[in-house]
């Protein structure tokens, strides 16, 4: 007997998007909230920047067209070619607002089966033009935007059109997935099956199953299975040199894994159209609670002894002081660590109690008697966690610079970085904008060895030079990550904007091998260049 399900054609629809912004454009914040914002960072611009219409928008013009049997496939729509011109970094945004969309793709594609993908790309690897794979346009590392400036044109390929469950493996609890399914819409066709793929990023609502194998997305949870590497059972992968397809297998030592090629390879080497995904059972035992530490060393060291305890809590998030105050979990100068558990089989409430009494024996002090009772601060956390990019859009159009770069470091190595992200990247700003900077700081994910640390940096900018000004912080927050051997993202990405950090943290044979792959797999050197690698590499 067999407990496969093939699953009907038919993809959801994709939600409205910011053409210029995070998100839902329904969400973005008014003109007097974003004046509040500002208010609260000295020196900060007293006006919002207006909202450019896409009617007033000045689109560079369309130097190609597709072929005619691909025609029902693309569109050169002014709102569509600036809605996909950028990712949703702080740059990007700036950009957006000031109607700078010079870097506007040509066409954008919407194939709708791998079949149209394989014959985009055979056109555009003889037509010389530069594809730019698109799941939903989360990125914020310049992951979607062409920089290169050689070819005869662009195309921006968007995968939204491909966002079914195909079939179901309920027996080996694993899913076959377009690339192109955005997080609820995948989870929904889940659900039914008493199924989840357990992977919740930030950029959940607004990014694509595709996106997160391209470029090694972490998840909501903290610990354990953390990235979206851990969940890949299998890809299915479009080169202009053919179609990849690997062996779903639990396991194998079959020489170097042709999907770990493809794993954060941002659509480099060629464009995921599929995936067998590792599922798990609903959830339906779940506890959550809070502690508080007036000393953040003390909070340090009791998240090291929770993430070597093999207790694997689904959050662990710890904010330092400045983080609890933005977010609004806690104030008067104490850090608050945020722990979640869950099961789908058994209840949690004994396994919380232990990762309290650990949080407690390093000095912490519960919010109240039971661990239950931590409920409010994390959903307090959770709802300033899915509202920061938009806060982060509202002050940019205060001309305020909200700069966050996220890493990972050995347990040795956190507290002298912690310090040098105050001085060394505080000193960049300080430079940069003549003022005072904020600088905080949160765990997103923690590991036996070592903590994902989550860096955001905000000061008022100069109206005019915020993208310049960015640009700087960034450099610095990448000298200081590689001098103290942190990784320039845990998360996020290389995509452009981390190149830098990447070229230096890279080993060279590994980066030599790399090229002969991009040679190999893209001789025409079209798909999405300058990311992981010159053009000409």
């Amino acid at each position: 007997m067999t407990d496969r399900t093939s699953l009907p054609h038919g993809a959801d629809a994709v939600p409205a998007r910011s053409w210029w912004g995070w998100g839902d454009p329904g969400q973005a914040l008014p003109d007097a909230e974003c004046a509040e914002l500002a208010a609260l960072v000295p020196g900060a611009a007293g006006t919002a920047l207006p909202v450019p219409s896409i009617a007033s928008l000045e689109l560079p013009p369309v130097r190609v067209s597709a072929p005619r049997t691909l025609a029902h496939l693309v569109s050169g729509a002014p709102a569509v070619r600036a809605g996909h011109t950028y990712g949703k970094a702080f740059r990007d945004v700036v950009r957006a607002l000031r109607g700078d969309l010079a870097a506007a793709p040509d066409l954008v594609a919407f194939p709708r089966e791998e079949r149209d993908v394989v014959d985009l790309l055979d056109w555009a690897s003889g037509a010389d033009v530069a594809v730019i794979p698109y799941g939903a346009g989360s990125s914020v590392v310049g992951g979607v935007e062409y920089r290169a400036g050689t070819h005869a044109g662009v195309l921006s390929m968007d995968l939204s059109g491909m966002g079914r469950v195909l079939e179901i493996d309920r027996v080996s609890r694993s899913a076959r997935i377009q690339a192109g399914a955005l997080g609820p819409g995948l989870e929904a066709q889940l659900r039914p099956h008493g199924l989840t793929l357990r992977h919740f990023p930030q950029s959940f609502a607004f990014s694509t199953l595709g996106g997160w194998l391209a470029t090694r997305a972490g998840g909501h949870y903290a610990t354990l299975h953390t990235h979206i590497d851990d969940l890949t059972a299998a890809l299915r992968v479009v080169t202009p040199a053919g179609v990849s397809e690997s062996l779903r297998l639990p396991g194998s030592g079959a020489g170097p894994s042709p999907d770990r090629l493809f794993l954060g390879s941002e659509g480099t080497l060629g464009i995921i159209t599929e995936a067998w995904m590792r599922l798990q059972d609903r959830p339906v035992h779940k506890a959550s609670a809070s502690v508080v530490f007036d000393r953040f060393p003390a909070a340090v060291d009791a998240v090291r002894a929770i993430a070597q305890s093999g207790l694997h809590p689904a959050n662990c998030r710890l904010l330092d002081p400045g983080e609890a105050a933005l977010s609004g979990v806690a104030g008067g100068g104490g850090s608050v660590l945020v722990l979640g558990v869950e099961s789908a089989h058994h209840p949690v409430d004994g396994r919380l109690a232990e990762l309290v009494a650990l949080a407690r024996d390093h000095g912490g002090s519960p919010t109240s008697g039971t661990p239950a009772a931590g409920d409010s601060a994390a959903e307090a956390w959770r709802s300033a966690f899915l509202r920061m990019p938009y806060i982060r859009d509202g002050l940019a159009r205060m001309s305020v610079i909200s700069e966050t770069f996220e890493t990972a470091c050995t347990w040795d190595r956190f507290p002298e970085l912690y310090e040098a992200v105050h001085r060394d990247v505080g000193a960049a700003v300080r430079a940069a904008t003549g003022a005072e900077p904020i600088v905080n700081c949160r765990f997103t994910h923690v590991y036996p060895d070592g903590p994902a640390p989550y860096f955001t940096v905000v000061a008022p900018g100069r109206r005019g030079s915020e993208v310049a000004m960015w640009d700087a912080v960034k450099a610095a927050a990448m000298r200081t990550l590689g001098e103290h051997r942190a990784t320039v993202t845990h998360h996020h990405a290389v995509g452009r904007d981390h190149r830098p950090g990447y070229d230096r943290q890279r080993p060279e044979p590994f980066a030599l091998a790399l090229r002969a792959a991009k040679q190999a797999l893209d001789p025409a050197g079209i798909l999405n260049p300058g990311v992981l690698f010159d053009p000409a590499g």
